[in-house]
């Protein structure tokens, strides 16, 4: 099967006054069509920079990253990016945040109104749709953002934390309610997390970086069913996969030097 996503050596410095720092240091995976992968590592292991250049948010300082086979050079329709900060506009509606990006696509007003109370519906917030933005929990405010970025329908999500910043409960439940809309959707995901247990939870595959410079560490296949529970959460299966991916971030071997 032909991957969706493609990082080929992937090498990306950043100049910096006196010199340049190495972010991604010839990164290369492949995603599949309609996988859920999750990326995990330390600090500054060049996640969000690699998550960037397949946005087409970052140019490669080499090597290339190709979606369906074309070299990515900048954003597209076809990949839909959700950041850790919701950037909605505040001064619209849940409705016409949503309806923003069919708007640009140049749909009809009938049509975005259709396409956007589905997908506003599709993550609970139905009873906000003419609710402005800072009338909603943080929680509320990332399903607004997950319900904009399916509405343009992308054929990959790219997710950087996107629930990093919100509390345990409302985490675990945007966590079920993005796997229960994968499921109906079978949408590509690459979704970055620092949060072991959430990438184990989530993902098909989670791949381990490693830092300074970044660089592909490991990956490890998550061999449980979907739909996931709790009851799966808490199995025996789901804690030794935790633990190997929890060794394989927080006991790393220290880079080699490549000059």
């Amino acid at each position: 099967m032909t991957p969706k996503i493609v990082f080929d050596n992937v090498t990306r410095r950043f100049d910096l006054k006196g010199g340049s720092f190495l972010a991604l240091d010839r990164f290369s995976l492949d995603v599949a069509d309609g996988e859920f992968v999750t990326v995990v590592g330390p600090s500054g292991c060049g996640k969000s920079t690699a998550l960037n250049i397949a946005a087409g948010l970052l140019k490669a300082s080499g090597g290339e990253v190709t979606v369906d086979g074309k070299p990515v050079e900048g954003p597209g329709p076809e990949r839909g990016m959700i950041f850790q900060q919701y950037a909605l506009f505040p001064w619209l509606s849940v409705r016409d945040n949503v309806e923003f990006g069919l708007r640009i696509k140049g749909e009809p007003p009938a049509r975005r109104r259709e396409i956007a109370e589905r997908f506003i519906d599709l993550v609970g917030l139905g009873q906000f749709a003419d609710a402005l933005p800072k009338t909603l929990s943080g929680g509320m405010k990332q399903r607004c953002a997950i319900a904009r970025a399916y509405a343009v329908d992308p054929v990959i999500l790219l997710m950087d934390e996107p629930f990093g910043a919100l509390d345990a409960l409302t985490r675990v439940q945007l966590q079920d309610q993005l796997l229960e809309t994968w499921s109906r959707e079978r949408r590509t995901v690459m979704f970055i997390t620092h949060d072991v247990d959430e990438a184990v939870y989530l993902a098909n595959r989670v791949v381990v970086m490693a830092a300074g410079p970044g660089r592909l560490q490991e990956i490890i296949e998550v061999d449980l069913p979907y739909p996931r529970t709790e009851e799966i959460r808490l199995s025996p299966e789901f804690t030794a996969i935790r633990n190997r991916v929890w060794h394989a971030v927080y006991h790393q071997q220290p880079a080699q030097s490549h000059g």
